[in-house]
C-alpha cells in the first residue's frame, strides 16, 4: 500500500487564513440537524443500517441448505448480493479494497454451488484458482470448517474440538466460560452443542466443493499437526488436549457430556429471554438455532419460531441498487438503535436543537425504558453491583456495554426531561455500574471487567482473534469524557487512573489505537476529547503529540481517512481514502486539543462543506451500480470483522462542524 502524506503547519498565521465563512458552518449545520431529525422514527429512535461483509448472506444460505428452510427466493436476491462483491482476482474481502479472504472465499464458492452455480462458471472458475493458490480449504478457520462439516465437505475429527463441557467449569475455575469475551460466549456454547451432537445433512454431489482441496480431498491430510519446533508452546499444549479429547470421544468415554449438554442449552435458553435472539448478534443466533434443531426442538417450536423470527429480522430487502437493476437481499450482523440514539441526540443538542424539544425527550424516554434491570454475564465477576447501563441493540438484557452507557449518558445530558428524577436516579445507576465495571489497569473494556487472560488466544478454535475483551482507550477515552460532564474531576482518584492508563497506551508517534472504530483516527480522537472535558492541559506533550500526528496523516484532499489495513500493518495508520467520519473524527481531535487555528482544521472543515450534499447528508461510499459500497469506518473484531454505520457519516460530521463553529466563535 502506497503512503501518501501532507505535513501542515501547527499555527496559521492570522491574517490570509482560509476559514470558511461561519455562515456556511452555520447552514450547513443546519440542514445536517435537520437531516437527521428526519430519519428519526416515530416511537424517538434512530437507527441506521448497519452493513458487513458477504459471509453473513452465504452463512444465511447455508442455514436454510442446512434445515431445509427459508425463502428459495430470498436465497437467490442474497446470492446476487454475494456476486456483487467479488474482487477482480476471484476472492471476497472482509472490507472494501481489501485483500481476499480465505474463509470468506470458500463461503461464498460454497453458497454459489449451494444455490446451483456450476463449477465451470466463470465466477468459480476465478474463486477457485484464488481460493487453492492460497491452501484451499484446510486454511480456513475453524467456525468456517464446522458449517462445512454439517454438509459432509469436512470431517469432524479435524476440526478443533469445542466441547460442552466447557460449560461446566465452575466460574472460579482459571479457564471458565466468563474468562472469554461475552460475544465469543455466546456464539460458542451454541456452537459446542452442534459440535457435541454433529449434525449432517447429504446435499447432492455436484454441489460439493472437493475442488476446493489443493491434490483433491482424497489425498488432503486432514488432520491437526503439532509444531515440532515448539513443543513447549501454549499453542501445542492446546493442541495436544485437543487430539486427546478426538482420541476421548473416537472411544466414546464421554462420561460428563449428556450433564454438559443439559448445561449449555439451559444457559442458551435463559440468554435467549429478554433478548433479539442469543446476544442479539448474528453468528450467536445462527448457531443457536442450529443447536435446538439439533437438540431436538421442533420446527415449529416457540423457540425456534422466535429464534428464527429475530434471526430474520435482521435481513434487508432492497429493491435496487443505485444504477443496478437486481433486486438484493443482505443481512446486518446486529442493530443499533441504542447507540445510534445516543449519538444522534447527543450531537442534535450539541447543534443547539433546543433541550425541551420534544422530540429529543422522546428518544430520551425511549433509551430510558432500555435500561438494564437485570444482572447478565458481567455479575460472575462484578457480584455486589446494582444493575444499570444499556445495551447496543433494541433487547440485549444479559449484554449492557460500557461504551452504549457512557455514550448514552452524554446524551441525557443533553435533554432536559420533565421526568427529572426519574432520569437522575437512572443516571445514578448507570454510573455506579460503569465505576464498578472498571479495570484494575484503569481502563474499561466493553462488555466484561477484566477479561484480559491472553492464555486463551492459543486455543485451537481460537481463530477469530475475539477471545479476549481487554481495556481499550478508546472507550475510556469516552468513559472520561461522560464523567466529566456528570461532575467528576482527577481529583476523583477512578478517574486518576484512567487518565494515567490512557497516557501508558499512547503510541510512539502520539497516536492510540482504536478497538470498536477504524482505527488509529477513532482512538485517538475519543482520547482527546476525553483528556479535554477531564482537564489535561492541552500543552502537556502527550496530547500535542497527539495532534501532531492527526495533521501529519492529513490527506492532500484535506479529508482523513484510514483503511482496515492499519489492524495487519500499524504502519499505514492514518492511511487511506478522505471518509466523512473520519475526517470529523480528526477535526474533533484537533479541536480537543487546542487547535482552532491550523490550516489542518480549516481545510478538513472545507472537505466537510464541499462534499455535503443538498439534503444535508453525507455520502461515505466507493463505486457505482454492482460495485458500490459503503467504507468500512467500524470495527467488529480487528482483522476479522468490520463495520459500515451508515449514520456514522451524519452525525460525525454534524458534531465536528458544530464543535468548530463553537470554537470560531469563542476566538472572534
Amino acid at each position: 500500500m502506497s503512503v501518501s502524506r501532507t505535513k501542515t503547519q501547527s499555527v496559521a498565521p492570522r491574517f490570509g487564513r482560509i476559514d470558511a465563512d461561519i455562515s456556511l458552518v452555520e447552514a450547513a449545520v443546519t440542514r445536517s440537524s435537520d437531516y437527521i431529525l428526519s430519519q428519526q422514527h416515530s416511537d424517538g429512535y434512530w437507527c441506521g443500517e448497519l452493513e458487513a461483509d458477504s459471509m453473513l448472506e452465504a452463512d444465511y444460505i447455508f442455514l436454510h441448505v442446512l434445515l431445509e428452510s427459508g425463502d428459495p427466493a430470498r436465497m437467490r436476491r442474497a446470492l446476487t448480493e454475494i456476486l456483487r462483491y467479488q474482487n477482480e482476482d476471484g476472492s471476497w474481502s472482509i472490507y472494501p479494497g481489501g485483500p481476499g479472504n480465505i474463509s470468506l472465499a470458500v463461503k461464498c464458492y460454497f453458497a454459489c454451488k449451494l444455490m446451483g452455480m456450476g463449477p465451470d462458471d466463470s465466477i468459480l472458475v476465478r474463486a477457485r484458482e484464488w481460493i487453492l493458490a492460497h491452501g484451499g480449504v484446510v486454511a480456513c478457520n475453524t467456525f468456517t470448517k464446522i458449517y462445512l462439516c454439517a454438509l459432509g465437505q469436512y470431517d469432524y475429527d479435524a476440526v478443533p474440538a469445542i466441547p460442552p463441557e466447557i460449560v461446566l467449569a465452575p466460574n472460579w475455575f482459571y479457564f471458565n466460560i466468563y474468562e472469554i469475551s461475552s460475544w465469543s460466549r455466546a456464539i460458542l456454547v451454541p456452537l459446542s452443542i452442534i459440535y457435541a451432537k454433529k449434525p449432517f445433512k447429504k446435499i447432492p454431489t455436484e454441489q460439493g466443493i472437493d475442488e476446493l482441496f489443493v491434490g483433491g480431498r482424497e489425498n488432503a491430510n486432514l488432520r491437526l499437526r503439532m509444531d515440532r519446533k515448539n513443543l513447549v508452546s501454549w499453542r501445542n499444549f492446546f493442541l495436544m488436549a485437543d487430539r486427546a479429547f478426538h482420541w476421548v470421544e473416537a472411544v466414546y468415554i464421554r462420561p460428563l457430556r449428556k450433564l454438559a449438554l443439559k448445561k449449555a442449552e439451559k444457559w442458551m435458553l435463559e440468554r435467549l429471554e429478554m433478548s433479539d435472539g442469543l446476544g442479539a448478534i448474528y453468528p450467536a443466533m445462527l448457531n443457536a438455532i442450529v443447536a435446538l434443531r439439533c437438540l431436538g426442538y421442533s420446527d415449529d417450536d416457540p423457540q425456534v419460531i422466535r429464534a428464527r423470527d429475530e434471526f430474520e429480522k435482521l435481513g434487508i430487502e432492497d429493491a435496487g441498487i443505485p444504477d443496478y437493476s437486481e433486486p438484493t437481499f443482505r443481512m446486518q450482523p446486529c442493530m443499533s438503535p441504542v447507540w445510534d440514539t445516543a449519538y444522534a441526540v447527543f450531537a442534535l443538542g450539541e447543534a443547539g436543537v433546543s433541550r425541551t424539544d420534544p422530540r429529543l425527550i422522546k428518544a430520551v424516554d425511549w433509551m430510558l425504558t432500555k435500561e438494564v434491570r437485570h444482572k447478565g454475564d458481567w455479575a460472575v465477576k462484578v457480584r455486589n453491583a446494582e444493575p444499570g447501563g444499556w445495551y447496543f441493540e433494541f433487547n440485549n438484557e444479559f449484554y449492557p456495554d460500557t461504551d452504549d452507557t457512557a455514550q448514552v449518558l452524554l446524551a441525557l445530558s443533553r435533554v432536559e426531561n420533565p421526568r427529572e428524577q426519574l432520569q437522575y436516579n437512572i443516571s445514578q445507576r448507570a454510573i455506579d455500574w460503569l465505576f464498578a465495571m472498571q479495570c484494575k489497569n484503569g481502563g474499561w473494556a466493553s462488555f466484561d471487567k477484566d477479561n484480559t487472560k491472553m492464555i486463551f488466544q492459543y486455543i485451537p478454535f481460537a481463530d477469530h482473534n475475539a477471545m479476549l475483551d481487554p481495556p481499550t482507550v478508546d472507550i475510556t477515552g469516552r468513559m472520561l469524557e461522560m464523567l466529566a460532564e456528570y461532575g467528576y474531576s482527577r481529583a476523583d482518584k477512578r478517574v486518576e487512573r484512567a487518565v494515567q492508563f490512557i497516557f501508558r497506551e499512547q503510541e510512539p508517534d502520539g497516536s492510540w489505537f482504536g478497538r470498536w472504530g477504524v482505527n488509529y483516527l477513532y482512538g485517538t480522537f475519543l482520547v482527546l476529547r476525553g483528556l479535554e472535558a477531564i482537564g489535561v492541559d492541552n500543552h502537556e506533550p502527550q496530547v500535542q503529540q497527539a495532534a501532531e500526528w492527526i495533521r501529519m496523516v492529513q490527506n492532500p484532499d484535506g479529508g482523513w481517512g484510514e483503511s482496515c489495513h492499519s489492524y495487519d500493518d500499524p504502519i499505514t495508520r492514518g492511511v487511506g481514502p478522505s471518509t466523512p467520519s473520519q475526517t470529523a473524527w480528526a477535526i474533533l481531535g484537533l479541536l480537543a486539543a487546542g487547535d482552532d487555528r491550523s490550516d489542518s482544521v480549516a481545510k478538513g472543515v472545507r472537505w466537510l462543506l464541499d462534499r455535503q450534499k443538498a439534503n444535508g447528508e453525507w455520502d461515505e461510499s466507493t463505486g457505482q451500480g454492482a460495485s458500490h459500497q459503503a467504507l468500512y469506518t467500524g470495527t467488529g473484531f480487528p482483522r476479522v470483522f468490520y463495520l459500515a454505520y451508515h449514520m456514522y457519516r451524519n452525525y460525525f460530521p454534524l458534531l465536528a462542524l458544530t464543535t468548530y463553529k463553537r470554537a470560531m466563535q469563542s476566538a472572534a
